[in-house]
């Protein structure tokens, strides 16, 4: 299970690995513009997936910003992820109702097929699972979602058959 875990190495040489001239072109269209800071980091996190200590300093480069200031504004929304995450991010929801409904089956099964636990990518940046607080869709309970796609109403057979569904995708 720990070795399906992104481990820090590997993290590091995702990121050398990473051609960040798109940063200069995406920071090229907002170039002296004010509040450019968002609409930047929103593009450069769909580019590339996510915002490492490299893209930050390239953007800072790129808006005449200091670094830090561009890392409060990444840890202050939620939005923004400074690590790889997968392919198919796996949103279970954990409120009241989908816990009432047997939620936490359903984010052991998620365990059990990719050997991730909340908050944590599939070495093979796939799959990445969030237990969130609530989807708003309690009627369905329990529900997920892989990235904007809602399934409710899972039992822990029908959620596995689901994340078959998905890892088979792309293979």
């Amino acid at each position: 299970m720990a070795e399906n875990i992104i481990e820090k190495k590997e993290q590091e040489e995702v990121k050398e690995e990473l051609d960040l001239s798109a940063i200069d072109k995406i920071c090229a269209e907002y170039k002296g513009k004010k509040g450019a800071t968002i609409p930047v980091l929103q593009k450069v996190q769909d580019h590339y997936g996510y915002l490492s200590k490299e893209m930050v300093d390239r953007i800072a480069e790129n808006l005449n910003m200091s670094p830090h200031t561009i890392y409060g504004v990444i840890t202050f929304y939620a939005q923004f992820y400074t690590t790889p995450r997968g392919k198919y991010v796996i949103r279970v929801c954990r409120g009241t109702a989908c816990h009432v409904k047997g939620s936490g089956r359903i984010s052991e099964v998620v365990t059990e097929e990719f050997g991730i636990r909340d908050g944590e990518t599939s070495s093979d940046l796939k799959f990445t699972l969030e237990e969130v607080s609530c989807i708003g869709a309690c009627g369905m309970a329990p529900v997920i979602m892989i990235n904007d796609k809602t399934y409710g109403s899972l039992t822990p057979e029908k959620a596995r058959e689901i994340f078959r569904e998905y890892a088979k995708k792309d293979d």
